[in-house]
């Protein structure tokens, strides 16, 4: 699949010193609070905010429209996803560094200008992404390494698990690292990113194919590829509240996750690779089935052991559908 165009980005007037475009799907509580934390620390005048509502009915357009009239707010009359709607954002900003904001994130105080600076005095950075905690000041996991086979198996078999702090079964989710430092990484996860516009002339946009997982590790890779540096940058912060639109339906998002990754999958790598990844994917769940079944017997949270067997069930049940080739184009 062709990237999106960004034939627009290099056309903008007006240039503001940065944007901050934020997606949003039912989060009413989240975006209050996300836009508040924005408005009430005092930065450069010259920016903007932009939110893509993607067909919210919890009452979310009214707040913004009465409690933030300042803000660009876009009304989709459908849920297009994380990608295309902050694609909507990207052709509209006209910042020279763009922010792309989970509705559930409170950016702390001076954050944003901190990245800036970052950046200004690093050009080679493409894309940058501060520390993630959680609402009791927890560090939350923010990067990762790029899927290979071998940590697509570790993780199947639990050896990631098992060994948490082993660089070798460890890679791909980075549990053994504590994200107290700067560094370049492989993805960086898509709650929270600034990009460089002059990258996203070389990058292009998100790729629309990926509904709401999956977009951090393709642009990720296209912004490596293209030449541009991922850095984890510690010195900002954020809130990440987590689970604002997805804990809405949980087993639908996790089925998404896997379309997603087999997306991903297909898009970067070769058809054995891409059978492999696939079986060692139902190899997982078959692991997480037999273990939550024990788990049953033993433990008292069996509602919560039920769910998981009955989310892998599923999860397998979606795996093992025939890929169906690509339509051949007629000449």
């Amino acid at each position: 699949m062709p990237e999106p165009t960004n034939s627009s980005l290099s056309q903008v007037n007006d240039i503001k010193d940065f944007s901050i475009i934020i997606a949003s799907w039912n989060a009413k509580i989240h975006i209050d609070r996300c836009l508040h934390s924005i408005y009430s620390s005092p930065i450069s005048p010259s920016f903007e905010v932009i939110v893509i509502d993607n067909n919210s009915s919890d009452g979310s357009l009214d707040l913004i429209e009465k409690k933030y009239p300042q803000v660009m707010l876009v009304k989709n009359t459908s849920n297009l996803g994380f990608g295309k709607a902050n694609n909507i954002g990207i052709r509209l900003s006209k910042g020279k560094f763009l922010y792309l904001i989970n509705s559930d994130v409170e950016v702390l105080a001076g954050s944003i200008e901190k990245m800036i600076a970052y950046l200004d005095n690093n050009p080679s950075i493409g894309m940058l992404g501060p520390k993630i905690v959680g609402p009791t000041g927890t560090v939350q996991r923010s990067c990762m390494g790029f899927p290979t086979l071998a940590n697509v198996f570790y993780h199947a078999i639990c050896l990631d698990s098992l060994f948490p702090n082993s660089r070798r079964f460890g890679r791909q989710l980075m549990r053994y690292w504590k994200h107290d430092r700067i560094s370049e990484v492989d993805i960086i996860n898509g709650c929270f990113w600034v990009v460089r516009r002059e990258a996203l002339e070389t990058v292009g946009l998100l790729d629309e194919q990926f509904f709401m997982y999956g977009e951090d590790m393709d642009w990720c890779k296209r912004f490596w590829k293209a030449g541009w540096r991922v850095v984890f940058y510690p010195d900002a912060s954020a809130i990440h509240y987590g689970g604002a639109s997805s804990s809405n339906s949980p087993i639908r998002f996790y089925l998404e996750m896997h379309r997603a990754n087999l997306a991903y999958w297909k898009k970067h790598h070769g058809p054995v690779s891409q059978v492999v990844y696939r079986s060692l994917l139902v190899l997982r769940h078959i692991i997480r089935i037999i273990i939550h079944s024990l788990r049953l017997i033993v433990s008292s949270k069996r509602s919560e052991s039920i769910h998981k067997i009955k989310r892998s069930a599923v999860c397998i049940s979606f795996l093992l559908k025939p890929i169906r080739p690509a339509p051949i184009e007629k000449s």
